[in-house]
């Protein structure tokens, strides 16, 4: 079961609301601009978990992000190799 709704206005830049109307599609402009809102509203949660994370554990280098995206790629080939030879 979907999440009540209401109506709102909003005010945005021409452009931005031109650009919504052209992408929306068969859902609307409604649904559209609530994903857009939706997506916002998880960075925003996302970005304080960081800083809480940050001012807890201090802040995760350029050298630990690149380790860890090496890791990263390496457990996906590996994945992608092994996943086409297992049952």
């Amino acid at each position: 079961m979907s999440d009540p709704t209401g109506k709102y206005s909003i005010a945005m830049p021409r452009a931005i609301a031109e650009a919504a109307k052209a992408r929306s599609g068969p859902s609307g402009r409604s649904a559209y601009v609530a994903a857009a809102v939706a997506r916002q509203v998880e960075r925003d949660n996302l970005n304080e978990l960081i800083s809480v994370a940050e001012a807890e554990h201090g802040p995760v280098t350029y050298e630990e992000i690149q380790v860890l995206r090496k890791q990263i790629h390496q457990a996906r080939k590996q994945q992608d190799q092994g996943g086409a030879h297992s049952a």
